[in-house]
C-alpha cells in the first residue's frame, strides 16, 4: 500500500508573468527549489492538495524575494491556493505569481477502510452486553 507523498517528493506548478513585458513562465519543482524570474527569486517551501475524495483544493507555501540595488527584499511569504488565487496574492506592481497545482499521492486504503463484499470478519472488540430494562406491564 502506498502512503501519502512525503513533502520532498511533491511537485508544485507555479506560473509567473511580467506585467510590463508580457513574458510568462511556468515552473514545476519540489519543495526546497528556488526559481528565478526577472528580479524575483521564488522559493517553494511546501505544497499540499486534498485527497481525491474531498473537494478539490491545492496550494503551495512560497517565499518570494525581489533583487534590488540595495540588496534583496522579501515581498511575499505565505500560502497561495490554485482554486483561490486572490486569497493570498502577491501584490507587486510588475509581477504576478500564482500556484497552478500540487501533485501528490494518497493511500489507496487505510487501516480502517471497510471493503464491501469482503469475506474478512471484523477483529474489532464487541460492545459490552447489557441487561435490558424489565418490561412494564402497567398500561
Amino acid at each position: 500500500m502506498r502512503g501519502v507523498t512525503p513533502n520532498a517528493e511533491r511537485v508544485a506548478t507555479i506560473a509567473v508573468i511580467d506585467k510590463r513585458t508580457g513574458a510568462t513562465e511556468i515552473f514545476s519543482g519540489r519543495p526546497g527549489q528556488v526559481f528565478q524570474f526577472g528580479a524575483l527569486a521564488i522559493a517553494l517551501r511546501s505544497c499540499e492538495s486534498r485527497p481525491p475524495w474531498e473537494a478539490r483544493l491545492s496550494g503551495a507555501f512560497l517565499q518570494i524575494d525581489e533583487a534590488l540595488r540595495q540588496g534583496k527584499k522579501r515581498v511575499f511569504s505565505g500560502w497561495m491556493f490554485a482554486q483561490s488565487p486572490s486569497l493570498n496574492p502577491l501584490e507587486h506592481p510588475r509581477y504576478d505569481v500564482w500556484v497552478k497545482s500540487c501533485a501528490m499521492r494518497w493511500p489507496d486504503k487505510g487501516p480502517n477502510t471497510v471493503v464491501v463484499g469482503s469475506d474478512k470478519r471484523s477483529t474489532a472488540p464487541k460492545s459490552a452486553v447489557t441487561e435490558s430494562a424489565p418490561a412494564s406491564n402497567a398500561l
